[in-house]
């Protein structure tokens, strides 16, 4: 038998608008999501936002969005789209995607 996702693994799925690229946001989300054990990705979307996929604990979640809700130094979010779901454990660490990955 194999074993599934944590009951209380939670997915949050999130687009960010605003001046997000070029300013180190990806990189910015790797490293926060890094320290708080959130698995998933973050990447560059062709219409100039940030889209996010990241699993964890809702409490890690929580805090990643908050992350997300300011950005990093430069950076300027309008405005942010979140979407929670139940988690699969489908992510190995989170990492930073170059390009448009909508629907992953």
């Amino acid at each position: 038998m194999t074993a599934g996702p944590e009951p209380s693994l939670q997915r949050l799925e999130a687009t960010i608008h605003g001046r997000v690229q070029g300013v180190g946001f990806r990189y910015h989300v790797c490293r926060v999501a890094a320290s708080l054990q959130v698995s998933g990705w973050v990447a560059n979307q062709r219409d100039g936002s940030v889209a996010v996929v990241a699993e964890g604990s809702p409490d890690s979640l929580d805090r990643l969005e908050a992350v997300l809700r300011e950005g990093p130094d430069g950076a300027r979010v309008d405005r942010i789209e979140v979407r929670r779901v139940g988690g699969e454990g489908r992510f190995d660490g989170f990492r930073a995607r170059s390009g448009s990955h909508a629907g992953d």
